[in-house]
């Protein structure tokens, strides 16, 4: 069903069904008409084209599609790292788009979390320093600081290398830290570009398994990027993308070993180059 525009939602009854919680609210994330242009009117190139969706407080979305498809513009977008040609972005009932730049730098660091492919971790920094950047920018004390990062440290797992630096860890371990930074002030919304991108397959499933933890137990909503169908698989749903429009939705019920299949079936069935598609690592 090639050019799907209309709004994406996971029905209620079946969120809660399959995953056993009560969900606190609608709509963390809405998305209206959202279009994207780049260059000027000879040269102009659509990015995206009328895409609307929603995700509930606590959903774990993942977005997938051929290179090029627009996927990592609309996450750019949703994450107030670019702005859109037209449209609206609302987070938590807020547009975001609609705030002044010292509102927005404030909005991007308390109400979302960032991960991404390359981690972003600062080599001249502990790991522990990395992790409680986010707080420091906000003014936090010092015993706070330490504080919340010992616990995420916790969830994590990292504890052991907190006073290590960036370049004396495992790209696994680099991953892990990066999310602890991500999540150290409880955002609304976390977003996660192909996070286990540069990763072997037993950390990614590692890293999967870690954010998949989180938002069961925080309830964290999450919208993950990613080409690889395995980590999309630990998603509620997924959403495809391709030539910038809504291109079709499925969602994983009770067995992920079927979703996983679903989202190869879906993957081939769009096309694209073979490195557009994951290994299968089952």
């Amino acid at each position: 069903m090639p050019g799907i525009s209309h709004e994406v939602r996971l029905p209620n009854p079946a969120f809660r069904q399959s995953f056993g919680r009560e969900v606190q609210g609608m709509d963390m994330l809405r998305v209206e008409h959202l279009n994207k242009v780049y260059g000027g009117q000879k040269l102009a190139y659509r990015a995206l084209t009328d895409i609307n969706l929603t995700a509930e407080h606590g959903e774990f979305i993942g977005i997938m599609g051929p290179s090029g498809s627009g996927k990592t513009t609309l996450l750019n977008i949703v994450s107030t790292i670019d702005a859109p040609t037209s449209g609206e972005v609302f987070i938590n009932g807020k547009n975001p788009y609609s705030l002044k730049k010292n509102d927005l730098a404030r909005f991007r660091r308390r109400e979302l979390g960032f991960i991404f492919q390359d981690f972003n971790l600062l080599n001249t920094l502990t790991v522990l320093e990395n992790i409680v950047l986010p707080l420091t920018l906000d003014g936090k004390g010092v015993k706070l600081m330490e504080q919340k990062a010992r616990e995420a440290a916790s969830k994590l797992g990292i504890e052991a290398i907190m006073d290590k630096r960036t370049y004396e860890i495992s790209g696994g371990q680099a991953q892990r830290a990066a999310i602890a930074r991500a999540v150290i002030h409880s955002p609304k919304l976390l977003l996660a570009d192909e996070p286990t991108g540069n990763l072997d397959s037993k950390s990614a499933k590692d890293v999967m398994e870690l954010l998949e933890k989180l938002n069961r137990e925080d309830g964290t909503t999450m919208l993950l990027v990613t080409h690889d169908a395995l980590a999309a698989s630990y998603c509620h749903r997924v959403i495809f993308i391709k030539d910038g429009q809504l291109y079709n939705e499925i969602h994983r019920g009770d067995s992920r070993q079927a979703f996983f299949q679903k989202i190869i079936d879906m993957l081939s069935l769009m096309g694209g180059h073979a490195h557009d598609l994951s290994s299968v690592r089952v």
